[in-house]
């Protein structure tokens, strides 16, 4: 009995996709949640603007790493 063929790239992708999602939503939920309720609503928006300005040298580095990698793709192909 023979099992079906996987991709597992695309395996190990999606998997990597739902735990950065899942990890981010508990940084801003959880995180989020902590803040209002020990410093009220305006604490609140302080550090989820703060967590959300903290996060965006790493989306800026995870941009230019995807951008790299489909140059070297596009170069692979020919």
């Amino acid at each position: 009995m023979t099992r079906p063929a996987r991709d597992l790239r695309e395996y190990a992708r999606s998997t990597q996709v739902r735990i950065l999602v899942g990890a981010l939503a508990l940084l801003f939920g959880v995180g989020g949640s902590l803040i209002y309720l020990f410093y009220g609503p305006g604490g609140a928006v302080m550090g989820l603007g703060c967590l959300a300005v903290a996060l965006a040298p790493v989306v800026l580095i995870a941009l230019a790493l995807w951008g790299l990698g489909r140059v070297a793709q596009r170069g692979d192909d020919g």
